[in-house]
């Protein structure tokens, strides 16, 4: 339960536009966490976790089993402090490193903080282990008998549905020193990797993100150079990364198996507080409804570019009349803070510091990291949120999102250390609906008919990428894993894997170039976090659903949706959605969620018609 920081993004250089291109674009101000890297107060803090740990250890082990309840409180906000200081520590590190992973000194300092957290956290192994040795039945007479204890219930039980899947002590204790040179390195590894390579494009050497933005060029030659480009990289460095992935897939498999884990797919369900019926609904309504999503809406786009089939270069191609580009920093704030006050003035006062307290890193700088993310870093301090803004409509909808990400993790930091973290499946909620929002806002506001149908078309194929995209992933997963587990996977076999899910999600309407069975060879989820990708499109089916609601005009929508985020993740989805009529163990759930989306697909046709 000890803190890392493990974020799915890749890192890669850049050119700088920090300035200049789009306005005086923010950079972090990480002050808040600590001044240096060499100062007194990371040296302290290290000193008091190394002390905390230590004591702790001394304290508690081997004498969980006889605190009363008010000794098993104040072992829990023991052990909740020490997550604070752990979680600054390598919140600090990891944001410094994100900001130019190009940096060896970075690198080497985020990894040697990784090194000391986990030797220091080590003698901490015992407290889950023990705790899930703990009879129910005194468990549940010490939550009964103190009302302090009984708000760690949800930390309790979380835990305890690991019991069936727990090792010995020195197992347990070996995994948690063996993870700094097992999976945490090959993940390094793989970034870096990244950080190293370039693209060559019309004689530009250009980085990852560089030559991905072509794919969403006007132009379709460049479109084209840059996906060759990419599928010549990508090749040259296949061997290399077909190496990660087999060796990440079959620890991954030696550890199920010793934990006794049914599937693959099982971990990461039970860290999501998500039952496994649940993600086969939301897998099977997506998967059905391909050809009245995806399928119906590359086939329309084909129509709109006059063409007879597409290219993978042109999935994400512009209307070739979208001149949406160029939106000014200044303006897509206003957007995006306009959007938030118009739902709530409260939802605009807490985005508001992001902007003018250095909580956002905007530019495209040498080193950075590429995408975007937003970081709770620890509930005492506040969230950090990390662009790479380019001016484009997409870029907007990036701030609206990770914006929201902000304002949920500001309120769930109510909760205290080890209740404020939401599950994956619910961490999407506020980042969407903040995009719905905010597109929302610019639709009604727009009255230009092109104008209209730039922007619902974008919408849509964002909407596709989150659900049909990510549920694709998720089934490349499944498959790459129940592979890998009879065998070592050749790149031949990953490549034939991929290229199955992509015909099926994507249609009949696209032609595969020869390479593009290499492209999942960049997809950083399936390295830092395996099966992570479907809690995007669990989560986007959710706000689809919780936006219906809210224009239905549900009574008090706004004072349910702030106690939803303050919540974190002490409450399961069931009680979460309950207020708004919703139940996401209904399978028929899911199909409101995509009827939306189909909607906006129909309201297109319309258009063209």
């Amino acid at each position: 339960m000890i803190k890392t920081f493990c974020l799915p993004q890749m890192n890669f250089d850049s050119h700088d536009t920090t300035a200049g291109d789009f306005g005086d674009l923010p950079s972090w101000n990480l002050n808040d966490l600590y001044p240096s890297s060499t100062g007194e107060e990371i040296t302290k803090d290290l000193k008091a976790l190394q002390s905390s740990c230590k004591s702790f250890a001394s304290d508690y082990k081997e004498q969980l089993d006889g605190l009363t309840s008010e000794g098993l409180l104040h072992c829990i906000e023991r052990y909740e402090d020490i997550q604070n200081i752990s979680g600054r520590i390598m919140s600090f590190a990891g944001l410094r490193y994100y900001q130019n992973t190009s940096d060896t000194e970075r690198g080497k300092f985020m990894a040697d903080m990784q090194s000391q957290i986990t030797n220091f956290t080590t003698p901490l192994v015992f407290f889950s282990l023990e705790i899930n040795n703990i009879e129910d039945a005194h468990i549940q007479k010490l939550l009964e008998s103190n009302i302090k204890l009984s708000r760690y219930k949800p930390i309790l039980d979380n835990l305890r549905k690991m019991k069936p899947h727990q090792l010995s002590d020195e197992m347990e204790q070996f995994l948690h020193d063996q993870s700094v040179v097992g999976a945490a390195a090959w993940n390094r590894l793989f970034d870096e990797t990244m950080a190293a390579l370039t693209f060559n494009v019309d004689e530009k050497v250009l980085n990852l993100e560089a030559t991905l933005n072509l794919l969403s060029d006007t132009d379709r030659k460049i479109r084209e150079k840059g996906t060759r480009a990419l599928i010549k990289v990508f090749a040259e460095n296949i061997s290399l990364f077909s190496r990660i992935t087999n060796t990440l897939a079959k620890e991954k498999e030696v550890e199920d198996r010793w934990r006794s884990m049914p599937t693959p797919q099982f971990g990461r369900h039970l860290a999501n507080q998500v039952e496994p019926e649940v993600v086969e609904a939301l897998r099977n309504a997506v998967v059905a409804a391909y050809p009245k999503l995806s399928h119906r809406y590359y086939a329309l786009k084909a129509k709109w570019m006059g063409l007879d089939t597409l290219e993978v270069w042109d999935r994400n191609a512009p209307l070739m009349d979208d001149n949406s580009s160029d939106i000014q920093w200044d303006h897509a704030k206003k957007i995006v803070m306009d959007a938030y006050a118009d739902f709530s003035p409260k939802m605009a006062d807490i985005a508001e510091p992001f902007f003018t307290k250095g909580w956002i890193d905007a530019g495209v700088k040498s080193g950075k990291a590429p995408g975007a993310f937003a970081h709770p870093t620890v509930t005492n301090v506040h969230p950090y949120i990390m662009l790479n803004y380019m001016g484009k409509q997409r870029d907007v909808m990036t701030l609206a999102h990770e914006l929201g990400h902000g304002v949920h993790q500001v309120l769930a930091a109510s909760q205290g250390e080890l209740l404020s973290s939401t599950p994956l499946t619910l961490a999407e909620t506020a980042s969407v609906f903040g995009e719905m929002l905010t597109f929302r806002k610019m639709l009604d506001q727009e009255t230009d008919p092109t104008k209209r149908k730039h922007l619902l078309a974008n919408k849509v194929e964002d909407m596709i990428n989150t659900v049909v995209r990510q549920i694709a992933f998720y089934d490349f997963e499944c498959k790459l894993h129940a592979a890998r587990a009879k065998g070592e996977l050749t790149p031949d076999q990953i490549n034939e894997i991929w290229m199955s899910i992509q015909a099926e999600s994507l249609g009949p309407i696209f032609n595969f170039v020869e390479g593009y069975e290499t492209f999942w060879t960049y997809i950083p989820h399936f390295i830092h976090s395996p099966f992570y990708v479907y809690a995007y499109a669990f989560g986007d089916g959710l706000v689809n659903a919780l936006y219906a609601v809210y224009e239905e005009g549900n009574s008090n929508f706004q004072e349910k949706y702030f106690e939803m985020l303050s919540a974190g993740g002490s409450k399961h989805h069931t009680e979460l959605l309950a207020p708004f009529g919703l139940d996401a163990t209904d399978p028929k759930f899911w199909n409101k969620g995509l009827n939306l989306i189909s909607s906006m697909i129909d309201e297109l046709e319309v258009m063209e018609a």
